[in-house]
């Protein structure tokens, strides 16, 4: 199949054009289709036959690459010998022919003979950019390689042009896995072309096998750097080197070194840290904006790197076993920030962090809510930052005990902002409220509305919590058991939870023939989630995964079990096959067009 696609695109890239096939009435459409059928089944006997009926026909050269071939895979040397020969002597200006003979040579180990007529080929190229792709075309067209690339590094010298045929030579290095030459050539093409940084980082781990290769890469990057010291393109490329072997303070190293030896003002190492945050290197991105704020008040990236900075510290205390005496400092930071300037649109995001430290993990809603109402209040906010506030403050209502008010807050975003997505939100939390409460029934009715939202999170969402509200509230024994699971959101809404834990786990020991438990399951796999205990909520996917496969959060299950895999367990092997299954089982699913995404990422198809 690979070798009859090689043959299309080159017939192709030659201007043959696929009418060609049958510009003779005495051709059958039925034949020419039959015959490269029997070729694509390797069933070379029968496709001979027809091929050679087909390329004796007046003007059907496009036939030749088929049937020269399956006289080849026939091993009819002469025949195809004779074929080739009497094609050069009727046109000789066609390299094509020339090639082909090369191909037969080799094919009957007349390595010498073949090597011969190829290097002559390569020897007469003229000083012309279209000749020299034909001829590696030519040579790509027969699977010659090596030749191509020949040709190619010819033609450079020729045109006294380095970088010409760059993506034709990495695509044949990447085809090949020929590692040593496509690092060189990245490498060798990057400074005039930085462009190509992008496609590096993409196809370069699809060919790197282990450490080694990233090791080697790393040498050659190195050497590049010493050339060429102030060439910012190759310090990127060497932190992303770092990063891809979880080397993040050498990768901060090498930013650090670059950014004093060039006087710079700090704005490559700023960009390059959310790459250390997406990696969850969180000290290494503390340390990098750390350094930055040495640069003083006047510089650029200052008030930006100690913004990030707060941010960092947030993502890393909230996240896990939380430490109260931790997060109690960090307020008192985002406070400190917010005294020195001031409350305003500017310190709008150190507001809410505060307000969110005071009412989820310092236990103060009221001062949170306090803070959140000023904020409303506050001039030069947009209304949409004004309805963001409300549903923040309609959340702290319910931990202050004041549901009719989160509700009223509620319903007052979501008529504002009707058909939109913080309408939607909003109409969801109210939705998720009632569910709290134990009123089921108005809780389904939102849902129902959300279904047509325009967002596919809040409709997915919306969907999951009507048909759990719908398939759980059929018996009294079922209400019961949904109140009870019901409150154990809330707890876990109220993050507590190991009180949610245990709440979930009673569930099952008041009513044992409840049908909640691929829910119970799935709750229970967040709450490990946002502990860190990741293979503890692997362990609770994998059941749902397979005891519930007609179950409404198994596609969910999927899709969270392999980001887990990827990001958290550093298994890649399960990680494409939890994306595999969700593509292959559940192609409706919301999940499947991102699943298809980083399958196709970990799988390794580039650019």
């Amino acid at each position: 199949m690979k070798r009859l696609l090689f043959i299309v695109f080159f017939l192709l890239y030659n201007g043959v054009n696929a009418q060609t096939f049958r510009s003779n009435q005495q051709i059958s459409p039925d034949e020419s289709a039959l015959a490269i059928q029997y070729y694509q089944a390797s069933d070379y006997e029968k496709a001979v036959v027809l091929l050679e009926k087909l390329f004796s026909t007046p003007n059907n050269e496009a036939y030749f690459d088929l049937y020269f071939n399956c006289l080849v895979k026939l091993k009819k040397y002469d025949v195809a010998e004779k074929l080739v020969k009497k094609q050069i002597k009727q046109s000789s200006q066609n390299e094509i022919y020339l090639i082909a003979l090369g191909k037969l040579y080799q094919e009957k180990g007349d390595l010498t003979s073949a090597s011969k007529i190829f290097t002559e080929a390569i020897n007469k190229l003229p000083k012309d950019e279209y000749a020299i792709r034909s001829l590696a075309n030519n040579f790509y067209r027969f699977e010659n390689y090596e030749f191509a690339i020949q040709t190619f590094k010819q033609g450079r010298k020729l045109l006294n042009n380095n970088q010409l045929f760059t993506f034709e030579l990495i695509n044949i290095y990447r085809f090949k896995k020929d590692k040593p030459m496509l690092m060189q050539e990245y490498l060798d093409a990057l400074s005039s072309m930085p462009q190509l940084l992008a496609q590096a980082e993409a196809v370069l781990p699809a060919v790197f096998e282990d450490k080694s290769d990233y090791q080697n890469f790393q040498i050659g990057i190195l050497k590049k750097i010493q050339k060429e010291p102030d060439a910012e393109i190759y310090v990127q490329l060497l932190t992303w080197n770092y990063i891809q072997q979880q080397e993040y303070d050498m990768a901060l190293r090498q930013l650090i070194a670059f950014d004093k030896r060039t006087k710079a003002d700090g704005g490559t190492l700023f960009n390059a840290i959310y790459t250390f945050v997406d990696n969850g290197a969180y000290e290494t991105a503390i340390k990098a904006y750390e350094y930055l704020q040495t640069k003083g008040k006047e510089n650029a990236y200052y008030l930006p790197s100690k913004i990030e900075l707060l941010n960092t510290r947030y993502n890393i205390q909230t996240a896990g076993k939380y430490n109260v005496t931790d997060l109690d400092l960090l307020a008192k930071d985002y406070q400190t920030l917010i005294d020195e300037y001031g409350k305003n649109k500017n310190t709008l995001f150190a507001i809410k962090k505060w307000s969110i430290l005071q009412a989820y993990y310092l236990k103060h809603p009221e001062k949170a809510g306090t803070v959140l109402e000023e904020a409303i209040k506050m001039s030069g906010i947009n209304s949409t930052d004004i309805g963001q506030l409300k549903l923040d403050l309609g959340d702290v209502y319910i931990l202050t005990n004041q549901p009719w008010e989160a509700f009223l807050v509620y319903e007052q975003v979501s008529k504002q902002f009707e058909g939109q997505a913080i309408g939607n939100e909003a109409r969801f939390r109210s939705a998720k409220l009632s569910f709290y409460q134990g009123n089921f029934e108005y809780s389904n009715g939102q849902c129902l509305v959300l279904k047509a939202a325009t967002s596919q999170l809040i409709a997915n969402d919306a969907l999951n919590l009507s048909l759990l509200i719908t398939d759980n509230i059929q018996t009294p024994a079922d209400s019961n058991a949904l109140k009870m699971y019901a409150d154990a959101e809330m707890l876990v809404f109220r993050n507590l939870p190991g009180e949610a834990v245990k709440k979930l786990d009673s569930i099952t020991l008041a009513y044992p023939q409840n049908s909640l438990a691929d829910a119970v399951m799935m709750s229970k796999a967040r709450i490990f989630i946002k502990s860190s205990d990741f293979q503890r909520a692997a362990d609770l996917l994998k059941k749902v995964t397979e005891d519930f496969k007609d179950g409404i959060w198994t596609d969910d299950a999927l899709f969270t079990l392999a980001d887990l895999y990827e990001k958290k367990l550093n298994d890649i092997i399960q990680a494409k096959l939890y994306f595999q299954k969700l593509i292959t089982d559940y192609p409706g699913s919301m999940f499947s067009a991102e699943a298809r995404k980083r399958f196709r990422n970990l799988r390794g198809d580039g650019v």
